[in-house]
């Protein structure tokens, strides 16, 4: 008579694969992907922007550079990251209609009627070799700025944060403070 070979039990061996499984989807890290959320400017046949006038009066622009040791240059001063916002925000309002700010334009507007809109621009260029951690960093202080005036104003003329008024009075302060930043092509030395 032959000897029978026990089984092994093999009832349980789902439950072990299923507990594996749970315990390696709850023990990994998964990378967030970070970038930037923007709308694009329709593409310009090159022969039409020579035909058009560009310069833009200097006073009107707020320069920001960041070489390849993500040292930071605005408006000629080294700055740190955490004063960029403040500084972008004095620029972009010119609560006093400062000299050395950008001009302002007089503009019809519902909902705020005749106001004086800026003209100011953002230029930002990095190095090639910046770190992009320290280019996501400029680019969200950058924004940030215009966001929390626009956030301002909305709590001072209608009580309500920005995001919560609707699109009309949304975009009417959207063109009191545009989010112009002018990206130039990055350096490949340092800046």
């Amino acid at each position: 008579m032959a000897k029978k070979i026990p089984e092994i039990p093999a009832a349980s061996l789902a439950d072990i694969a299923f507990m594996l499984l749970i315990f390696f989807l709850v023990t990994t890290t998964m990378d967030v992907d970070s970038g930037l959320r923007r709308k694009l400017p329709q593409w310009v046949d090159p022969a039409e922007l020579e035909e058009q006038n560009n310069e833009i009066n200097e006073r009107n622009i707020f320069v920001v550079l960041v070489n390849k040791n993500n040292d930071l240059l605005v408006e000629g001063d080294y700055e740190q990251i955490e004063n960029l916002r403040d500084r972008a925000k004095e620029f972009m309002a010119n609560p006093y209609n400062a000299e050395n700010l950008p001009e302002k334009e007089p503009v019809e507007l519902p909902y705020f009627g005749q106001v004086m809109v800026t003209k100011g621009v953002i230029s930002l260029r990095n190095d090639l070799d910046t770190q992009y951690g320290v280019y996501l960093a400029v680019q969200n202080e950058l924004v940030a700025a215009i966001n929390e005036l626009r956030d301002e104003l909305a709590k001072q003329e209608f009580g309500k944060a920005y995001e919560d008024l609707d699109s009309d009075k949304q975009d009417a302060i959207k063109k009191i403070y545009p989010l112009k930043i002018s990206e130039a092509e990055p350096k490949g030395k340092n800046i």
